[in-house]
C-alpha cells in the first residue's frame, strides 16, 4: 500500500465537506439545500447562488476522494496462507474544522480565474499581500456578486509557487463559530502556512464580537490575514469596535462604469444603466452569468439575500441582538426583512414617480401622445383622460408598500429613517444635494443607488404595471408600447445625470458636486473648487444629438453672473450627452458662445 498517498488522500478529505446537495420546495418554487450530518443529528441549510458551482465541486471532489480511498484499503488486506497481515499504522494529521483549501486543491480553485480581468481593489490587496504591514487584517467587503472571492482567488493565483504552499483558502459555514476558526488557524501557524484567506467570514454568528482575534492574535505574529464577506454591515460594527484601528478595508459594492466597462469588457451608458451593480453580467472578461438585474424576479431575489438578510443578520449578532433600536418589534415578529425589501423599493418606486409626474407635465410627452393619436386621425380627448391627477393617484396605488391588513406591524418614519442608515452603510444610497439660488439657506437631498441596476428594474416594473391600468387601457398596443418607450427614456435620461453626479461626487472629493436650482431653470451639476475659488457648470442630456436649446441655461447670462458671484469664476461649461466629443460652434459656428460637449461613457472613464 502506498502509504505516503494515502495519508495525503486523508488530509484533503479532512478538508472537503460531507453530505450532499438537494433541491426543496418551498411555496411552488425549488430552492437548493446542502445537507450534512453534525454529532448524529441532520443539518441542512440554503445554498447562495454564488457559491452553487464551489460546493457542488467539492462534494463531487469528496466522492471521488472516498472511492480511491476504498480502493487503496483494499489493498490493504492481503491474504497469504490463511492469515490476514496488518498494515503499519498510518498517521493522520489533525483534522480542520472548517473546509480549507491548500496544496493542489487550491491551485484547482484558483487557475479559472488567472486571465480574468482585475478590479481596482486587487492593488491595494496586493500592496497588503506583498507589503511590511503587520498586526492588521485585511478586510475585503461588499455584497453579493461585486467580485471578492474572484479577487482573492486572483491574488493567489498570481503568486509563485513556493508562496502559494504557504497560502491557505478558508469557507466559512454558519455552523461553524470563532473556536473552529481558532483551532484551524492555530494549527495552520504550526504548520508554517502565512497567508490566509476567509471567506464569508460573516456568517459566524459571533464574527462582530470576537473579531479582534484575528489581528490581535494572527497578524500580530505575522500571518496575512484577509477576511472576506457579503454580509457588509458586520464588518462596519467590527470595524467600529473590535478591530478598530486594527484592519485595511476595501468596499466592492460600488462598480464605476469605467469597471463595468473594462472589467467586463461591456460598453454603453444604456447598458449600465440597466445592469450595473455587480459583476455577473456576461462579458469578453469577466464572468458568463445571467445579469442579477434581467427580471423584476432575480431582482427582488437579488435584494431579500444581499441586502435585507445582510442588515437582519448583522444586526442579530451586534452587541447580543442590542442595536435593532425601533426595528426591534418587525424582527420579533418576522417583519423585518419584508419591510427592508419594501422600502428599498418604495425608494426607486418614488424616484420613479417623481419622473412621471414631471413629465406628465410637461407638454413634450402629452403633445406626443397626443400626436400618436392624430396619425391615426383618431379623437385626441382620449389622453385628457390621463392627465396628471389620474396618473399621481394610480401611481400611488402602485406605490403602496403593503396592505396595512397584510401587515402586522404599522411601518413608523423611524422604520424608514433607521433602515435608510443601514443602506448608507452599505454604500447602496448616497445623496446628492440639490441648492437652491434664489435661498441659499434651502437644500434638498436627493438619493441615488450605487447600484443602477437595481433602480432601472424597479422602476421599469413600476411602469409595466401602469400600462396596464384602465387609464391607459384606450391606447392601442403599439401606443402604449411608444409611450412606453419615451417613459423609459426618461427614467434613463434621469439616471445617468445621477450617475454622472455620483461618479463626479465620488471621485473629486476635494470638491462640492451639486445641483444648481433657479426660480426657473437649473443646472444638472456644479462643481465647486473651493481653495481655487471657481466652478464648472453641467448639463446632463440623455441624448446623441446636438440642439442649441441644451445650452440655454450655460448660455444664460444673468444665470451665470450669479452662479459666478457665488460660487467664483467659471472656467468650464459643458454638456454630457451619448454623442461625439466636441462643441457647439463645430455644429453651429453662428452660436454666441462655445460650450463643450462631453461623450459621458468617455466623461465617466476619465473619473
Amino acid at each position: 500500500m502506498q502509504y505516503g498517498t494515502y495519508n495525503k488522500l486523508l488530509e484533503e478529505l479532512q478538508m472537503l465537506p460531507t453530505g450532499g446537495l438537494t433541491y426543496k420546495k418551498i411555496n411552488g418554487k425549488s430552492y437548493l439545500y446542502y445537507q450534512w450530518r453534525e454529532n448524529g443529528k441532520q443539518r441542512s441549510r440554503r445554498v447562495k447562488e454564488d457559491e452553487e458551482e464551489i460546493l457542488a465541486a467539492q462534494i463531487a471532489r469528496r466522492k471521488a476522494l472516498e472511492q480511491q480511498k476504498r480502493e487503496l484499503e483494499a489493498e490493504y488486506e492481503q491474504v497469504g496462507g490463511g492469515m490476514v497481515y496488518e498494515a503499519p499504522a498510518i498517521y493522520q494529521p489533525e483534522s480542520y474544522r472548517c473546509s480549507v483549501r491548500l496544496g493542489e486543491t487550491l491551485n484547482r480553485f484558483v487557475q479559472p480565474v488567472k486571465n480574468w480581468k482585475k478590479r481596482e481593489q486587487y492593488k491595494s490587496l496586493h500592496n497588503y499581500i506583498y507589503g511590511t504591514v503587520s498586526d492588521r487584517v485585511y478586510i475585503l467587503y461588499g455584497l453579493r456578486r461585486t467580485g471578492k472571492t474572484t479577487l482573492i482567488r486572483q491574488i493567489i493565483s498570481d503568486m509563485e509557487d513556493e508562496m502559494r504552499e504557504k497560502t491557505v483558502f478558508m469557507q466559512m459555514q454558519g455552523t461553524k463559530t470563532l473556536a473552529d476558526v481558532n483551532h484551524d488557524l492555530k494549527l495552520l501557524e504550526q504548520r508554517g502556512y502565512q497567508f490566509v484567506f476567509l471567506d464569508e467570514i460573516t456568517l459566524l454568528d459571533d464574527f462582530i464580537e470576537g473579531a479582534a482575534l484575528f489581528s490581535d492574535v494572527f497578524a500580530a505574529s505575522g500571518m496575512k490575514i484577509v477576511l472576506s464577506g457579503t454580509d457588509s454591515l458586520g464588518f462596519v460594527f467590527a470595524q467600529d469596535e473590535e478591530l478598530y484601528d486594527r484592519c485595511i478595508t476595501s468596499h466592492t459594492t460600488f462598480i464605476p462604469y469605467r469597471e463595468f466597462a473594462r472589467v467586463l469588457g461591456i460598453n454603453g451608458i444604456d447598458n449600465y444603466i440597466r445592469y450595473g451593480g455587480t459583476m455577473s453580467l456576461s462579458g469578453q472578461h469577466y464572468n458568463t452569468t445571467e445579469s442579477i438585474f434581467s427580471s423584476e424576479k432575480r431582482t427582488d431575489e437579488y435584494v431579500d439575500s444581499a441586502i435585507a438578510r445582510n442588515i437582519q443578520h448583522s444586526l442579530k449578532n451586534y452587541q447580543s441582538d442590542g442595536h435593532f433600536r425601533s426595528l426591534r418589534e418587525l424582527y420579533e415578529k418576522n417583519e423585518l426583512t419584508n419591510v427592508i425589501n419594501r422600502v428599498v423599493e418604495d425608494i426607486n418606486h418614488r424616484f420613479t414617480l417623481e419622473v412621471l409626474t414631471r413629465e406628465f407635465e410637461s407638454s413634450d410627452l402629452r403633445i406626443s401622445a397626443r400626436n400618436l393619436r392624430k396619425d391615426r386621425k383618431q379623437p385626441m380627448d382620449v389622453l385628457d383622460q390621463v392627465d396628471v391627477k389620474t396618473i399621481n393617484q394610480k401611481l400611488k396605488e402602485l406605490l403602496e408598500i403593503r396592505n396595512r391588513s397584510e401587515q402586522n406591524v404599522d411601518l413608523q418614519e423611524s422604520h424608514r429613517q433607521e433602515i435608510k442608515e443601514y443602506l448608507d452603510l452599505l454604500d447602496l444610497t448616497v445623496e446628492i444635494e440639490i441648492r437652491w439660488m434664489t435661498d441659499y439657506n434651502r437644500r434638498e437631498l436627493r438619493t441615488v443607488f450605487s447600484q443602477p441596476g437595481i433602480r432601472y428594474a424597479q422602476a421599469d416594473a413600476l411602469i409595466q404595471s401602469l400600462m396596464q391600468d384602465e387609464a391607459f387601457r384606450s391606447l392601442s398596443l403599439d401606443e402604449r408600447r411608444r409611450v412606453t418607450a419615451r417613459i423609459q427614456d426618461e427614467i434613463k435620461g434621469r439616471m445617468m445625470e445621477d450617475i454622472v453626479l455620483l461618479e463626479t461626487k465620488l471621485s473629486k472629493r476635494q470638491c462640492e458636486v451639486f445641483k444648481l436650482q433657479y426660480a426657473v431653470g437649473e443646472f444638472d451639476m456644479v462643481v465647486f473648487y473651493p481653495e481655487e475659488a471657481c466652478c464648472e457648470i453641467y448639463e446632463v442630456k440623455h441624448s446623441k444629438e446636438i440642439v442649441q436649446q441644451q445650452c440655454r441655461h450655460l448660455l444664460d447670462h444673468k444665470k451665470c453672473e450669479e452662479t459666478a458671484f457665488r460660487y467664483g469664476a467659471i472656467r468650464g461649461k459643458y454638456v454630457i450627452y451619448r454623442g461625439e466629443d466636441t462643441s457647439l460652434k463645430n455644429v453651429f459656428p453662428e452660436a454666441e458662445e462655445d460650450i463643450t460637449y462631453l461623450n459621458v461613457e468617455n466623461y465617466l472613464k476619465t473619473l
